[in-house]
């Protein structure tokens, strides 16, 4: 069999009846009863009937991504998959890695996961943070020219913009102050980026201004039992695989105002003999992005019975 990875996507993947396609698959059921107990709503109907811009909502987006990836794991297992090597997941997805891994269960994750949504909101209010993807750049010559935007305002100014997701090698994206992130945009495109896109998004996530968010949910964090990892869970913030609970908090903790190294993730997967990573839950970003990173590796979805025969077949 192939060696594999399975990993878990994030925010912007979400879709109305992205869980259609299992129909009444007893897994998919079963979890979509054990997130809508812990978040004391029904979850299955909000994905099946939306509408797009309930899903959309931050705190939606969240739990009902985080579901949609465990309810692929679950029946990938339950069907009989094997183990992989490692898990990874791209922001959010990270705690639907944990999930898979055993550290957190479902119950726990999704009342969690809409709480750092909630604190993330709160945190900078609509139409004060802005988020931009910096297309075809080099990343340090993103960083480099959001350092210079930044430096174009007054030091007292509160304006902020930095590199905070690496997503592929000529895909970065940029958070902060709305001022900063225009201006940032302006002045890499004039240095050679083939495009400056301002991201349809409603916080400045993993940016420094996330940190207030962080420090609430670091508490919540302190109180929540976790359970030791049946598989290899490669962090978005250090690129690291932590087993002690202390460290894995804090990771998480860090990893809401800190930068996702999605491309180093990858790079690191590789590094552990893996030549195919398989993206757990709705969409197709995150196999998209592994090629682009390295053509060697194979990236496919499952989210549905016809991209699980898909894998299954993949993998040998």
């Amino acid at each position: 069999m192939t060696a594999f990875a399975f990993v878990f996507p994030g925010q912007g993947s979400q879709s109305v009846g992205m869980l259609d396609a299992w129909g009444d698959h007893p897994v998919v059921a079963e979890t979509l009863k054990e997130a809508s107990e812990a978040l004391g709503e029904d979850v299955g109907r909000l994905i099946h009937e939306g509408p797009k811009e309930a899903l959309a909502l931050t705190t939606n987006t969240q739990p009902v991504m985080l579901v949609a990836g465990v309810a692929a794991w679950r029946v990938w297992k339950a069907e009989g998959g094997a183990d992989p090597v490692a898990l990874a997941g791209h922001s959010l997805g990270e705690y639907a890695a944990l999930v898979a891994s055993g550290v957190l269960t479902l119950a726990q994750a999704a009342p969690l996961v809409r709480f750092r949504a909630a604190a993330m909101q709160e945190a900078v209010p609509v139409g004060v943070g802005a988020m931009a993807a910096i297309l075809g750049m080099e990343s340090g010559k993103v960083r480099s020219g959001c350092a210079e935007a930044q430096a174009a305002f007054a030091a007292d100014s509160g304006e902020v913009v930095e590199a905070v997701n690496f997503n592929d090698p000529a895909q970065t994206v940029i958070a902060g102050s709305k001022a900063a992130v225009e201006k940032a945009c302006e002045l890499l495109k004039a240095q050679g980026a083939k495009r400056a896109l301002l991201l349809p998004v409603s916080a400045p996530f993993h940016s420094s201004l996330m940190k207030p968010a962080a420090d609430k949910l670091r508490e919540q964090l302190a109180v929540t039992t976790l359970a030791a990892p049946r598989i290899p869970v490669i962090n978005n913030i250090d690129v690291a695989v932590e087993t002690d609970a202390e460290r894995i908090r804090d990771a998480l903790y860090r990893q809401a105002f800190g930068p996702v190294r999605w491309v180093e993730c990858v790079q690191a997967i590789k590094a552990r003999g893996v030549a195919a990573l398989i993206e757990c839950g709705p969409g197709k970003v995150l196999a998209g992005m592994t090629k682009r990173i390295d053509s060697e590796l194979n990236g496919a979805p499952l989210f549905d019975p016809a991209t699980l025969a898909e894998v299954k077949a993949l993998l040998g």
